[in-house]
């Protein structure tokens, strides 16, 4: 169940690209995507059926749904160069996660840590609300967070703490 809720994740997400931004059915598959990331690590837990497959495809799902919005907000959003280069460097500290953490445990680690998830909300909120409110103000604090979440990932990662 968990695993279909997450597989609903990804066609919500892909589907967001055949809609107008910031259109109602833009939003409402924004939304329904949101949701379900919300929901399928818990209902896994809650029935016992969280997995690494589970976990993987999460991952997976959670990069679909980025990469959707980078491909709809970008066009339509003014974004200004330092928060290109901020985004740039939260990147790179994440691929260096994902190198190091495969040339440690050969197999590709990506963690579900607190921070990750706050900074996947702070995200979340961010795209809703980009349309009203000046994306200067409202960067920094998810940068901030999200630097913190992907320096503290590579510490873990490092120090085998998953």
């Amino acid at each position: 169940m968990a695993n279909i809720i997450t597989g609903s994740r990804i066609l919500f997400s892909i589907a967001t690209l055949f809609f107008p931004t910031f259109s109602p059915a833009f939003y409402a598959l924004y939304l329904a995507a949101g949701i379900t990331d919300m929901i399928d690590g818990t209902v896994a837990r809650r029935t016992g059926k969280a997995s690494e497959f589970g976990a993987r495809l999460d991952s997976i799902a959670d990069i679909v749904f980025v990469v959707v919005c980078l491909i709809k907000l970008i066009p339509v959003v003014s974004i200004p160069v330092w928060l290109y280069v901020w985004i740039g460097i939260i990147a790179l500290i994440r691929i260096i996660n994902i190198v190091s953490g495969y040339i440690m445990q050969k197999r590709f680690i990506m963690l579900h840590t607190i921070m990750n998830k706050v900074t996947g909300l702070l995200l979340f909120v961010l795209s809703l609300t980009v349309r009203f409110v000046d994306l200067k103000y409202t960067a920094i604090p998810v940068c901030a967070v999200a630097t913190f979440a992907a320096i503290q990932e590579g510490h873990f990662i490092r120090m085998n703490r998953f």
